[in-house]
């Protein structure tokens, strides 16, 4: 189903909404939250799944035949829910993005929401609480950082540029990466869809990541190619679309950039 201006322009501000009501509460609650680690490896906290919560109640309440996908179930696994009576939009929700910085009282921390049709984002929306700093995006209509419109940078590699690399990268890029951390300044906030952000704001030239997940890109995606940067894997392919249906937990391997240092940086990953 084509969706028009009008019906994205409602959908943003409910996302947006939603985005502000749960990161506002997790701010609030940051020095009392349980803290827990899932599938043995991943840190979690009890306002991550009330955060999630919060948001689906809010989108659902308006949006109440559209389909879910979300990071947190009390069983560790993926939420979701499909389109019904005919809907097939998907929102994919990261409720915290940057959960262990979170547990840990460390400020960049993000809630991430898009929302996709025809397996593409449609709109994008990352709000850091607490920066009170809204990232967003509709398709078509250009990227903006609390109202304002916002568009990537054309700064080249050079050693003034910032980028943001994750964490756990195989050793079979370990070498590259070192070489591109020589030539640029290294950002990592611990936060996936900031870095994202910070892309389409030109603050950063490029964002690498090595394991996100579907929610933790799905926003930050459209933000940037509305911000007018680019994103694939690292094989300079696209990442949408996709199959929201089927996917579960996959890992995307991104490379988020602005257009002047795209093709640079995807050949110094190939050597």
């Amino acid at each position: 189903m084509q969706l028009n201006k009008t019906q994205l322009t409602q959908m943003l501000n409910v996302a947006l909404e939603a985005a502000k009501i749960a990161g506002n509460q997790a701010l609030l609650a940051i020095d009392t939250t349980d803290i827990s680690i899932k599938n043995g490896d991943e840190i979690v906290t009890q306002m991550d799944l009330i955060c999630q919560k919060l948001i689906i109640d809010h989108i659902i309440k308006h949006f109440p035949n559209d389909g879910i996908i979300a990071e947190e179930t009390n069983e560790g696994e993926i939420l979701k829910q499909k389109p019904q009576n005919g809907s097939d939009t998907w929102w994919v929700i990261d409720p915290i993005d940057g959960t262990n910085n979170y547990a840990h009282k460390i400020m960049d921390f993000t809630v991430s929401i898009a929302a996709t049709s025809g397996g593409e984002p449609v709109l994008g929306v990352i709000y850091a609480p607490a920066t009170n700093l809204s990232f967003t995006a509709i398709k078509g209509a250009g990227a903006k950082l609390n109202s304002k419109p916002i568009t990537v940078s054309n700064e080249e590699l050079t050693k003034f540029s910032h980028i943001a690399v994750g964490s756990h990268f195989s050793k079979d890029h370990q070498a590259s990466i070192i070489k591109l951390l020589e030539m640029v300044k290294f950002r990592n906030l611990g936060s996936t869809a900031l870095h994202l952000a910070y892309v389409a704001n030109a603050s950063l030239i490029c964002s690498l990541s090595n394991q996100a997940k579907l929610w933790d890109i799905a926003a930050g995606v459209i933000i940037i190619e509305e911000a007018g940067g680019k994103v694939t894997d690292w094989h300079g392919k696209a990442i949408f679309p996709i199959d929201e249906a089927s996917y579960n937990k996959e890992n995307y391997r991104l490379i988020a950039t602005n257009q002047t240092t795209h093709s640079k940086i995807l050949n110094l990953l190939r050597k």
